[in-house]
């Protein structure tokens, strides 16, 4: 299918652009930008934000919409990683950071103790002694993790590194989960890592994402963002899905910026405390405003 005119992006440049690419470079981080090929790379890069995608760059599970190299890393870990990550942050002067990373079924704690760590030395490395406009200079810290086999103990881990917010990404509806992601994943245990999280943390901000086009129908969608808020999920996004790679889904349909903007006011009025939807949204893409904190300002 020809892509609309208004899914039509930059092309990556700039001094911002190069500064992050370079220093991303110099610390060997991965990022979800490059590995899932963003459309809004060229925005996000070019004002010096990105989000940084920790545990390696293989993915133990294959989803059919994720372009994002698969395989087997057999328990290859590199632990100097939340540091290096902690130390670009610092570099970069960014006061919101979102931390994700691929599906690593081959540790023993699913690469949740990671997650925690890098959350730590994030913080813990931008506030030393440092000021800004009258707040401490660490960055508000959201996560964006895998399901961790749904186990408690695992999204526990993580909530004890006290990130801002906890976000697991739905996906998509119910009837398509199987057809959209891997075989080990699913559309209940995805609700439930999300009711757990905030069951263990109750003023904890929690989030998912949603893509459309890929068969959905209107009454699925919003049964989907019924599901996430009867859990608690305070934040929604919802962006098209753009077919990264051949190997990956075709695109059924692409949906109007009208709909995306009708799609939002639905959800707000569902009582999400954010909601973000159009055509290039994705999970991180414009975090801290959709969490009501620019500049670092606290979650509301």
């Amino acid at each position: 299918m020809r892509k609309p005119d208004w899914l039509r992006t930059a092309v990556p440049s700039g001094a911002e652009f190069e500064a992050t690419n370079e220093r991303l470079r110099a610390y060997g981080i991965n990022t979800v930008c490059s590995s899932a090929r963003c459309p809004n790379l060229a925005e996000c890069w070019g004002r010096g934000t990105t989000t940084f995608m920790i545990l390696g760059d293989t993915c133990t599970r294959h989803c059919r919409f994720c372009a994002v190299r698969t395989g087997n890393p057999q328990g290859t870990l590199d632990k100097t990683e939340p540091e290096r990550v902690a130390r670009a942050v610092v570099e970069l002067k960014l006061f919101y950071v979102v931390l994700t990373s691929v599906d690593r079924d081959d540790l023993p704690d699913l690469g949740a103790g990671m997650f925690a760590e890098a959350a730590r030395q994030v913080k813990m490395q931008s506030a030393e002694g440092k000021v800004q406009n009258g707040r401490p200079a660490s960055p508000l810290v959201e996560v964006l993790t895998p399901d961790f086999g749904g186990r408690e103990d695992l999204a526990a881990m993580v909530v004890s590194a006290s990130p801002d917010v906890f976000g697991h990404n739905l996906e998509t509806v119910e009837r398509l989960s199987p057809k959209v992601r891997d075989p080990r994943a699913s559309y209940e245990r995805s609700l439930a890592v999300l009711a757990t999280v905030k069951r263990i943390a109750p003023k904890l901000t929690t989030k998912s994402g949603l893509m459309v086009g890929l068969g959905e129908t209107d009454d699925e969608l919003r049964q989907a963002l019924r599901d996430l808020r009867s859990v608690g999920c305070d934040i929604v996004t919802v962006g098209q899905y753009l077919q990264p790679a051949r190997r990956c889904l075709s695109v059924e349909r692409y949906l109007t910026p009208e709909e995306f903007v009708a799609l939002e006011k639905e959800a707000l009025a569902m009582g999400f405390k954010g909601a973000l939807c159009g055509p290039l949204v994705r999970s991180s893409y414009r975090a801290a405003e959709v969490s009501h904190c620019p500049s670092g300002q606290e979650v509301t």
